[in-house]
């Protein structure tokens, strides 16, 4: 598509970015679509783990222990939240999944030692019962 303008490069768009508002900026049809996001997004095959960085090389059949546990708050919180390992459930709310599901993720989180979050959709009871660490989710 040619244009009379002298556009100078954009650095926060990349030039795929520009052209695709360009083109739906003159044909008014935008490109609507689900599954997820139209760039490429990092994913665990991204991940690089290094043996050597994650725990001494063992001395005389000594092996290190590595502990994935973590505190949130250890500096100002007055109750700081221990988790077993450095992964929690994200919020989903009541409405996108059922009582069973969130009841399912609040077991299974206990039983990692992790926590999960309650959504924007309310806390459940069946939520509450079986999450031992449960952040609620407050939205204004």
């Amino acid at each position: 598509m040619s244009s009379d303008w002298n556009l100078r490069p954009s650095y926060t768009f990349s030039p795929d970015v520009l052209a695709e508002i360009r083109r739906a900026a003159n044909t008014g049809i935008y490109s609507i679509r689900g599954f997820g996001a139209k760039r490429q997004v990092p994913n665990f095959d991204d991940l690089v783990f290094l043996g050597a960085s994650m725990s001494r090389y063992p001395l005389e059949g000594y092996r290190e222990a590595c502990g994935t546990d973590v505190v949130l708050g250890s500096r100002h919180a007055i109750e700081p939240i221990r988790l077993d390992i450095p992964v929690t459930i994200a919020g989903m709310s009541f409405g996108s999944l059922s009582a069973n599901a969130k009841e399912a993720l609040g077991r299974g989180a206990s039983a990692v030692g992790t926590s999960t979050t309650t959504g924007d959709g309310g806390m459940t009871d069946e939520e509450r019962s079986h999450s031992t660490k449960l952040v609620y989710q407050y939205l204004p």
